[in-house]
């Protein structure tokens, strides 16, 4: 399997696809091995999609320090750098996004169109949902209900006491789909830091600085990522246009017109 060489941190990346030149950029906790993802989808089939684990998550390294918005944003440049690929059309999905975001601030001309799914510009206004502050102790169950009423509006508490059958699937096919190695030290350190780094993300200011073309993609039910985050983002961002799916945080599983929409706008002049 792949990994970076020559950047200031070892990597796994995967490269599948040939064509336009795309890089994604999962959200939180994302991990290569945890299938099927993006890398299984619609994309690669006319595309060259490079996919990674980001700084402390699935098969990458896990510096034992604080990591930064900036820093998730470097890895990225220079993961392109090092495969010489001077530019290319990204997508980031929820922490993705951010990452994109920081990206586009900070590494412009890397970047030929922007794809903003399910995320948010940051401060104390436009943030995500602060999963920084979920108790560290929530069982593992109690983690995936609480998140199922986060990611989709529509499933509140009193929605999973009236679909039991379908709360316990959900609980069931989330459990195992995690590697083994997600309950260890040293990923749940990982983990933290990348929702400290998150905590700290802020690009609401520069936002009208983004002239790269970009289509903001949004679930109307989306509890992390709230309406108005997105509605800021196409108002400050001068050449973006907003698009919204049936389905929350999770839309682009939810909604089939979701990824051919993002491939018509990669696909457009």
């Amino acid at each position: 399997m792949p990994f970076t060489a020559k950047t200031n941190i070892k990597l796994h990346y995967e490269i599948q696809g040939e064509g336009n030149r795309i890089i994604y950029i999962s959200g939180t906790g994302g991990d290569l091995r945890v299938k099927p993802n993006l890398l299984d989808g619609p994309l690669p089939k006319s595309n060259q999609v490079l996919a990674f684990d980001q700084r402390g998550l699935g098969q990458s390294e896990k510096p034992e320090t604080n990591y930064t918005m900036l820093e998730y944003a470097d890895d990225a440049a220079q993961l392109m750098a090092e495969l010489s690929w001077e530019s290319a059309d990204v997508i980031g999905v929820s922490f993705g996004g951010m990452v994109a975001l920081n990206m586009a601030v900070h590494y412009p001309n890397k970047i030929n169109k922007l794809v903003l799914c399910c995320t948010s510009p940051g401060g104390r206004e436009q943030a995500s949902y602060p999963l920084h502050e979920l108790p560290e102790s929530l069982s593992d169950v109690d983690r995936i209900c609480q998140m199922m009423s986060i990611n989709d509006l529509r499933r509140d508490a009193d929605w999973q006491n009236e679909n039991p059958a379908q709360v316990q699937e959900i609980i069931r096919i989330t459990m195992n789909m995690r590697p083994a190695d997600h309950q260890t030290d040293e990923f749940k350190a990982g983990a933290r830091r990348q929702l400290l780094a998150r905590s700290q993300h802020d690009v609401v200011d520069l936002l009208t600085d983004i002239k790269i073309p970009t289509l903001i993609c949004a679930g109307k039910y989306d509890g992390m990522a709230p309406a108005r985050n997105q509605e800021i983002m196409h108002e400050l961002m001068p050449s973006s246009e907003l698009v919204w799916f049936e389905g929350g945080h999770l839309f682009l599983i939810q909604d089939k017109a979701a990824w051919p929409t993002i491939i018509e706008f990669l696909d457009s002049e």
